[in-house]
Formats: structure tokens, C-alpha cells, sequence
């Protein structure tokens, strides 16, 4: 198996030799020092083009992201279509068979979607700068993607309607609560099909629940997005959601709050990734360096998420991750099951 491609600084120097050896010093007498920015992909590199980055990223958030590196990358033209998951997939699909991918990353939900990519051989390899301050969990160990946020799923309530909110995720099937529960599609978003594929493994949860569930006839939402919104609302005041948008609308003043289920909390934390068939791949890989590096965590945390890097700050009123009881089964049996796990939920909940 080929090793992954390594950061930027260091893939330069190996392919350059003595050429970056007789440079060293005429750039060092002409460049002030930059600290570890360089190691932690925090660009100044002088790179030029342009990119296009697939990503199930909330509108907001993208524009806030590609701001920021800009700041870091001003030469580097980011263009992104944004959509959930599956619409991506099928997007994807079709590109494959009508000329070609035309995008050069992949920012979404799910490393199962990743995982597919990656047997299909349409991921380059590359592992970026600081990756290490990543756990082995949150990342493919063949490099060829990594994740870049932890997006725990929670139970939201609405504190103006609901007096004790559901603390685990058995109490969403007590009759009492029947008309009252809102969760996103998982035919629409990677994070939601990741889940059901979680809950359909747990022994204390499985296909019983989602029959239960079903039965209190929840409202299904296209997203996680109206699913927090319906929350906030009070129109639907308890949600299965992610937890950073019920930290965006708490922030905002909404009458909103999370519950972490007793039993554990499914996550996801949205991986990105390189196509092989970009035309740029230096851009992306400077795309996928800031996205990991210190300054790319400090704005996810800024944005509410909890990030990826062990040495990153974590959002102002989320627990530590260490706080967290994280559901984690095995990867391929996630994988293996997400269909059956579809289809059960179409079955018995919509």
C-alpha cells in the first residue's frame, strides 16, 4: 500500500532535494520567522487557482469558513455547492457517469460515504499537516480522509413547553410524548443515516425502538436544520437533532436546550477529503490543512462544533468531550448494516 502524501512543506522538500537545500538560506536571510505555521498548514505559501468543495456545511458556517481561509489563502478562489449527503452522493454519481467528478473536496457528514469513495479509488491519499493532534478514531488510517468536527446527535427540547425533558433515548417512546417528536430524513442527511445505522446495532435500542418510535408518530424533517428550527418554535418541541445548531439558536435566544441520552450519543465528525481527479491538488490539500490546523479548529469551535484536535479550544456551554458517552461501534458494521438499518426506519417510522 502507498503511504500517504504528507503535508505540503515536507512532500517539498523530498521531491525538491538540494534545490530547497541551496534555497534555505537565501529564504531564511528574507523571510521573517513564522513560529510552527508552517507545520500546522497555516498556509503563506503563495499558492494560486481555484477549487470546488462539495460539503453538507450550513450555508453560514460555509461562508464563514471560506472567509477565514482566505485570510490565510487569498489566492485560492473556493467555490462550493452545498446540499445534504445524499443529494451530494447522487450528484457525485451522476458526474461519475457523464464526463467526470468536478469537484476537488469532499466535506460531509459521514466516513461510511468516505469509505466508498475510497474503495471506488476515488480519494487521493494525503495525510495533512497536524494530523497527529488527531485521535486514530477520527481519522482513516490510510489517509485517505480525516475528519474536521464531532457532531454529537442529541435530544432537543423546547424549555417553554416542556418541563422534564427525555433523558435517555428510550423515553422518546413513552405514548405521552406521541405527536410531539421531530427528527431529520436519513434518505437526506449522512449524519442521520449514521445514526439509525448506530441505533439499529445497540442491543438496548435496535429494531424494537424504531417500531416504539414510530408508534408516538414523530414528524420527519428533510434536516437537521428544520428539525431545530421546529424545535425552537415550540411547533414540534422535542427533536433528535445535532447538537451545535441547538447551541446556535440557545446563543441566539431561542427557548432550546439539549439533553445527552443516557445511553450514549451517536456522532459523526465530517470528514473531508480529496478527490484523485482534481486538477489542483496542492489548493485542496492547503484547503484540508487549514480545515485541521489550529486556526480552521479555533473557528469550528467559534461556530459551536466540537473539534477534532486535542489541543483545540471546545465551544463556550458544550461539555468536554471527555464528558461525552460517544456510541462507537465498529466502522464496517456500520457500514454493512445502514441499508437494513433504511430500511427499518422506513418501515416503522416513515
Amino acid at each position: 500500500m502507498t503511504r500517504p502524501i504528507r503535508s505540503r512543506s515536507l512532500r517539498r522538500t523530498l521531491l525538491s532535494g538540494g534545490t530547497v537545500l541551496g534555497l534555505a538560506g537565501l529564504l531564511a536571510a528574507c523571510t521573517p520567522a513564522s513560529g510552527d505555521d508552517a507545520a500546522e498548514g497555516e498556509g503563506g505559501d503563495g499558492l494560486t487557482g481555484s477549487i470546488t468543495v462539495y460539503t453538507s456545511e450550513p450555508q453560514e458556517k460555509l461562508d464563514e469558513l471560506i472567509a477565514d481561509f482566505n485570510e490565510v489563502e487569498p489566492d485560492i478562489e473556493v467555490n462550493a455547492f452545498r446540499a445534504g449527503t445524499g443529494d451530494l452522493t447522487a450528484r457525485l454519481e451522476s458526474e461519475q457517469t457523464s464526463g467526470g467528478i468536478q469537484a476537488d473536496v469532499l466535506l460531509a457528514a459521514d466516513a461510511p460515504t468516505f469509505e466508498g469513495y475510497k474503495a471506488d479509488g476515488l480519494l487521493a491519499q494525503y495525510e495533512p499537516a497536524g494530523s497527529d493532534a488527531i485521535g486514530e478514531h477520527l481519522r482513516d488510517p490510510e489517509g485517505y480522509y480525516t475528519g474536521t468536527r464531532i457532531i454529537p446527535t442529541v435530544i432537543a427540547y423546547n424549555t417553554g413547553e416542556i418541563d422534564t425533558p427525555p433523558a435517555s433515548w428510550q423515553d422518546l417512546t413513552d405514548p405521552a410524548l406521541q405527536g410531539q417528536i421531530t427528527l431529520p430524513n436519513p434518505a437526506v442527511s449522512g449524519a442521520a443515516a449514521f445514526n439509525a445505522a448506530v441505533w439499529y446495532l445497540d442491543d438496548r435500542l435496535g429494531e424494537e425502538w424504531f417500531e416504539a418510535l414510530g408508534a408516538n408518530e414523530p414528524v420527519i424533517a428533510e434536516s437537521n436544520g428544520p428539525v431545530s428550527q421546529a424545535v425552537a418554535s415550540g411547533q414540534q418541541p422535542i427533536g433528535i437533532v445535532v447538537d451545535y445548531l441547538v447551541r446556535d439558536l440557545r446563543d441566539a435566544g431561542s427557548p432550546i436546550e439539549v439533553s445527552y441520552p443516557s445511553e450514549g450519543v451517536p456522532y459523526v465528525y465530517q470528514p473531508v477529503g480529496i478527490f484523485e481527479s482534481s486538477e489542483n491538488q496542492e489548493a485542496a490539500q492547503a484547503f484540508v490543512d487549514y480545515l485541521v490546523g489550529e486556526r480552521g479548529q479555533a473557528l469550528a469551535a467559534e461556530q459551536n462544533y466540537l473539534p477534532v484536535r486535542e489541543d483545540a479550544p471546545t465551544p463556550e456551554g458544550a461539555p468536554a468531550l471527555s464528558e461525552l458517552s460517544l456510541l462507537s461501534p465498529d466502522l464496517d458494521e456500520v457500514t454493512a448494516v445502514r441499508e437494513d438499518a433504511l430500511d427499518v426506519f422506513t418501515n416503522t417510522i416513515g
